[in-house]
């Protein structure tokens, strides 16, 4: 009796292994068209998340004000002036603490993207992508009236309002793609090993205080040249430099940060989807 090859009818009718990772191009097609599945998710998450306090969305923009407060309150006293000589003190935290906020927001929940929601993994078949892509898209639309906030302190600290402000968008944009790089790859990393979280925690704290949240690193690092060029390749930095530039005076922007903050955005999305994609086929086990 000849056996049948099951694998081989299966491939000649044009059927696919339950499960099994499409090529990268219809998987991004899949992506690109369930992507109101994403925005859908990423909305209920927000009314949820507002739900949870009586403040509602005054919570959104009062957390990070806190913890500027914080941070402005204790390093305003122990860091010595000379690390923010020449710079309106107040809204030069208030940005930092903002647009890092959303870096930490998206690496750290990109971390639990896959494993927060194994439910949903397990019991409907979608790219999985959308889930660091719900994320990002829900901390991005928290940022809108966040940066709004800003602004406001930023105005009753004495910085002027300046046409440069409308390009906020342009590095506000880069940020972002760069925060969905950045989830999808900690959404894959701490799916294969969880215990990363936890690092991941460490790594977060070690690229706040490399970013120059409450300091100027140009001040800082005045003395080592070669230092301040290196801490110019932290993407962070850069992102938070540029909303800096824009919105707060003696804070010049340097065409090196508009260049590494773009190509950052770009290749690590890149890495990210292919990255995240290869693994495609395992988080249904999650």
């Amino acid at each position: 009796m000849t056996e049948i090859d099951y694998g081989v009818l299966a491939r000649d009718a044009g059927l696919t292994r339950v499960g099994a990772r499409p090529p990268l191009g219809a998987y991004l097609v899949e992506a690109w068209r369930r992507r109101d599945f994403a925005y859908t998710i990423a909305k209920y998450r927000i009314q949820a998340k507002l739900g949870q306090h009586n403040l509602g969305l005054a919570w959104v923009v009062l957390q990070p004000i806190l913890t500027a407060a914080m941070y402005g309150l204790v390093f305003g006293i122990i860091m010595p002036r000379s690390t923010r000589e020449g710079i309106n003190f107040i809204p030069f935290l208030v940005a930092g603490v903002f647009i890092f906020q959303n870096f930490s927001h998206n690496f750290l929940g990109g971390a639990r993207a896959i494993r927060g929601d194994a439910g949903l993994v397990q019991s409907l078949s979608f790219p999985r992508m959308l889930l660091p892509l719900a994320l990002v898209i829900e901390n991005t639309m928290l940022l809108v009236p966040q940066i709004a906030v800003m602004l406001v302190i930023i105005v009753l600290f004495g910085e002027p309002i300046t046409w440069m402000w409308l390009l906020l968008p342009i590095p506000l944009f880069f940020l972002s793609v760069f925060g969905l790089g950045v989830a999808l790859i900690s959404a894959r990393a701490a799916f294969k090993i969880p215990d990363l979280i936890n690092v991941f925690g460490t790594f977060n704290r070690l690229v706040f205080y490399g970013s120059g949240i409450f300091y100027s690193l140009d001040l800082v690092l005045e003395d080592n040249p070669t230092m301040l060029m290196l801490v110019q390749f932290n993407p962070v930095h850069d992102y938070i430099s540029l909303v800096r530039s824009l919105t707060v005076s003696g804070n010049p922007s340097f065409t090196i940060q508009w260049v590494i903050g773009i190509v950052a955005a770009i290749v690590t999305l890149v890495i990210g989807i292919i990255y995240f994609w290869r693994a495609e086929e395992d988080y249904g086990n999650v």
